[in-house]
């Protein structure tokens, strides 16, 4: 992969509780424009791994490169400035209850842009068009389906233009027909924008659809276990646990 192509870069990666180690030699990197999909079975470390890459964590070795810069040698300052390259959709979304929607996204925009309230709804309104939300500014969170409150988490976290998204299990809570809208609607991003996408899931359905490459972790291994495109994990006989996973057998 061409250095420039590269906007994130994990070396050597560990990450150590006390005397419980979660994750070690950990080595990846991703694609500008790529999705990227995290997978593994509970207690893996996909979580784990998820917090040192957006910042909430600083990992016991190792190094992690966003867009160039050292995210792990940072100090506060510069940590904070790397951060706001990034956009993140929370498992639970994280929208105010007492706020609208456009409250919510407003938020972000008067914290870190000088932008005034006519710039501000200009850039709501075409974030929530954009995940499908017209109309919807001044509903508030419990008036709306947990489909439209993911995409509504979405306009935000797109908010300031970032050039990558993490996406902490997004269909969780969601019924098969809206997680796969969901799927679609990520797709059709990264198609128009060509935003990195690095998503942590569990869902077979969305891995298959929406990743370009996989990593699969394993508390066998501490770490990774597997990587390649869908189709490679789901056809690697050579490996049984993967194999398992990504055709769905039981033991």
């Amino acid at each position: 992969m061409n250095n420039k192509n590269i906007i994130i870069d994990v070396k050597d990666l560990k990450v150590q509780y006390g005397d419980r180690v979660i994750l070690e030699n950990v080595n990846f990197e991703v694609a500008r424009g790529e999705v990227f999909v995290i997978v593994g079975g509970s207690g893996c470390g996909k979580s784990t791994l998820l917090r040192q890459l957006i910042g909430l964590e600083t990992p016991t070795e190792g190094k992690i490169i966003i867009d160039g810069e050292n995210l792990t040698e940072a100090n506060e300052k510069e940590a904070v400035a790397i951060m706001r390259k990034n956009g993140v959709l929370f498992q639970f979304n994280g929208l105010f209850a007492s706020m609208t929607l456009e409250e919510n996204i407003a938020l972000i925009l008067e914290k870190y842009t000088g932008l005034n309230s006519k710039q501000i709804k200009e850039v709501i309104d075409l974030k929530l068009s954009l995940v499908g939300l017209s109309g919807f500014q001044n509903y508030k969170p419990a008036e709306i389906s947990g489909g439209m409150k993911k995409r509504a988490a979405l306009a935000r976290a797109m908010v300031l233009d970032p050039a990558i998204l993490f996406f902490d299990e997004p269909s969780s809570g969601l019924d098969p027909l809206t997680s796969a809208s969901l799927d679609n609607l990520i797709k059709e991003l990264n198609a128009a924008l060509n935003t990195t996408m690095v998503i942590v899931t569990h869902d077979l359905a969305s891995i298959l659809s929406i990743s370009h490459r996989i990593i699969m972790l394993d508390s066998s291994v501490r770490g990774i276990l597997a990587t390649g495109t869908p189709d490679e994990l789901k056809n690697n006989k050579e490996n049984e646990i993967v194999y398992r996973f990504f055709n769905r057998l039981l033991e």
